[in-house]
């Protein structure tokens, strides 16, 4: 013990890491890409309405937000959107793409005219969700964009149709629908954005249908592109059922590169033929289209994101197979690339390093940030040490979990007292918590209050084996393994039994709902924007794209009707014994209020305690710096009367019975 650590009891520790900073540091930067020399990505604005800035990297070394407030670059195309913009670099200055979240629409806009405003390329549509964009691609050669079009063709979710489409750039299309040129026919559910070749004689996309996830299996397609633009001879050179292909792209000479799963781990091939053979991924889960762990340079090397349970950023030789990872402080690389020459971009964090974009120059090794750059907002001693830890779960499996303990320069708890700990549950669940610096569990580890982050069977990272576990096992083996991690840790000594929570939105907030309703293991729970009706929200109440996504998670509900009874934490209400808080965005599309309310009417009466948040204008996944203090603050709230802690400085939740 230092000379100037003071004892304070668990949960009781001063810290300068209050719910407003942690709020200010949410979210990453994301989309990267080269507009000529310049580099340029977006970034999110908690404090400007959530919104998604487009920033570029000037020549000076200068970012600058290309956009004022309120315009919001960001893609709706399947709720979770994708690759919002693209950009090219012409003699008078850049030229942008990009997606307007507010209503939808494709705008081109030139930054360097003098007077220059943002102007439409696609029309409004009153029908539904209305006309929606996604992984724009550039051909100014043709005078046009290619992207992905959704276009709702009535008010339910599932009326929707979604088809690679070329818009002018000459704004012809910006009122009339009819100038639109399909490149295909809507012949599959999903599809990605086209990929043209070097010589500009063959497309590639990505395609798949219901009730397949995009992880089950996926095709990719082949067409030859005619003089006059348009598609035929399409095939399937890739993919198929039990095959996920989540990104495909053109080698420079001319090669069909992309990732597969075909041996059991997401690996890359050039026209079939393994590149890197590793029991590691080189690609990921496709929520969002337009995703890409890989970019091939002009010198035939390939940039890549690839590992086990991690994204490091490496650069493989394909002719000798190897990879050499970038050197730094960076040990988790997102699923976004783009290379220019010699330069690769992307975006890396690390355990004490928060995402931040970075760009490697592979011929010298050298990587740098150049935007979004990390800053300590209060000395690091302030923030957790994880620790990567592999448990042991029924039927001797293992589970990968990172844990957070409690840590504070200045104080250490009584001698005896073990700390509560959080066990958080990620949402996907087809995903996984990665290993990086978050503001929101350094705000509870420096009061004195551990976290344990869980990637419980059904997470990605692990190979496919590993992914498959939760197949049709929703609502047990994610339960299961979560309570076996905060079970071990109180067996271990690491964590107090009596003052044990458990927390996770989306999915994650199914897996905290259904852990209230099955275990004991929980002294209370927070619930973010769950899903907690299992047999009204796949067929009716969520969006189209994970409509059937409940087929692969519990069983075709016609075959098993009697799971989504017992599974589902609407039907087990009357089994919460612990007080639980449940946060909820009143505009969610994806996970609608409807079901929160219908849940606490349930419970009506029974004196559980627990507290209902409703916040107005945030969707699925709040990004209001408002919001996301006041969620904070009354989650942080909650394990004080739990677990009966002296917090400091905090409004105290009002819990209802």
């Amino acid at each position: 013990m230092g000379e100037l650590e003071q004892t304070l009891e668990y949960g009781a520790w001063p810290s300068p890491i209050d719910a407003a900073l942690a709020a200010a540091h949410d979210g990453q930067p994301d989309a990267v890409g080269f507009v000529g020399d310049e580099a340029w990505w977006t970034e999110p604005r908690p404090t400007e309405g959530g919104r998604r800035a487009l920033v570029r990297r000037t020549a000076d070394g200068t970012p600058r937000s290309v956009l004022p407030a309120p315009w919001n670059v960001r893609s709706r195309v399947m709720e979770y959107g994708g690759l919002p913009w693209a950009g090219v670099m012409r003699p008078e200055g850049p030229l942008v793409v990009f997606a307007h979240f507010a209503d939808g629409r494709l705008y081109a806009y030139e930054p360097d005219a003098p007077g220059a405003e943002p102007r439409p390329l696609t029309p409004l549509s009153s029908v539904g969700g209305g006309l929606r964009w996604v992984d724009p691609q550039l051909h100014l050669d043709r005078g046009e964009v290619w992207c992905v079009l959704e276009e709702f063709t009535g008010d339910k979710p599932g009326d929707v149709r979604r088809v690679a489409v070329s818009v002018p750039l000459d704004g012809s299309a910006a009122e009339d629908r009819d100038a639109l040129r399909e490149l295909t026919e809507a012949r599959h559910r999903f599809v990605t954005g086209p990929r043209l070749s070097p010589d500009g004689r063959r497309a590639a996309w990505i395609a798949w249908d219901h009730p397949r996830m995009p992880w089950d299996g996926t095709e990719l397609i082949v067409a030859e592109v005619t003089d006059d633009g348009t598609f035929r001879e399409l095939r399937t050179v890739a993919g198929g059922p039990d095959e996920s292909v989540p990104q495909a792209e053109w080698a420079p000479d001319g090669g069909l590169l992309y990732v597969s799963d075909r041996t059991g781990w997401w690996n890359l091939y050039r026209d079939g033929v393994p590149l890197c053979p590793r029991e590691e991924e080189f690609g990921g889960p496709l929520w969002r289209v337009g995703q890409r762990w890989f970019a091939p340079l002009e010198n035939g090397l390939i940039a890549v994101v690839h590992g086990k349970g991690a994204g490091r950023l490496g650069v493989l030789c394909p002719d000798r197979g190897e990879v050499v990872d970038t050197a730094g402080p960076w040990t988790e690389f997102a699923a976004t690339l783009a290379v220019h020459g010699s330069r690769i971009l992307g975006v890396g964090a690390g355990a004490h390093r928060a995402y931040e974009v970075v760009e490697l120059d592979s011929r010298t090794g050298r990587a740098r940030v150049i935007g979004a750059a990390h800053q300590d907002p209060v000395d690091p001693a302030y923030y957790p040490q994880p620790r990567i830890r592999t448990f042991t779960g029924p039927d001797g499996r293992e589970i990968h979990a990172h844990i957070y303990p409690p840590r504070h320069p200045d104080h250490t708890a009584p001698e005896g007292e073990l700390p509560p700990y959080v066990v958080w549950a990620h949402g996907g669940p087809t995903s996984r918590s990665p290993l990086v610096l978050d503001l929101e569990i350094a705000y509870f580890t420096s009061r004195g209050i551990g976290v344990a982050e869980v990637n419980y069977g059904g997470s990605t990272g692990y190979g496919r084996e590993y992914r498959n576990r939760l197949r049709e096992r929703w609502g047990v083996v994610d339960v299961e393994d979560c309570a076996a991690v905060a079970l071990a840790l109180a067996d271990e000594g690491t964590a107090d039994r009596d003052r044990l929570a458990v927390r996770g939105g989306s999915a994650g907030g199914w897996t905290t709902a259904a852990s209230l309703t099955t275990t004991d293991v929980y002294a209370c729970g927070t619930i973010i924007y769950p899903v907690l009706d299992l047999a009204n929200w796949g067929a009716e109440e969520t969006h189209d794209f994970e409509s059937h996504y409940l087929e692969s998670l519990v069983g075709p509900h016609a075959e098993v009707p009697e799971r989504y009874v017992e599974r589902s934490p609407m039907e087990q209400a009357d089994r919460i014994t612990a007080p639980f808080l449940l946060l909820q965005g009143l505009d969610d599309p994806i996970c609608p209020p409807a079901q929160c309310e219908r849940f606490l009417a349930r419970l009506d009466g029974r004196g559980i305690p627990h507290a209902y948040l409703a916040f107005e204008g945030e969707g699925h996944g709040f990004r209001r710096a408002d919001t996301m203090v006041r969620a904070l603050e009354a989650e942080l709230s909650l394990y004080a009367q739990a677990f009966g802690l002296n917090v400091p400085g905090i409004p105290t939740l009002e819990l209802n019975k």
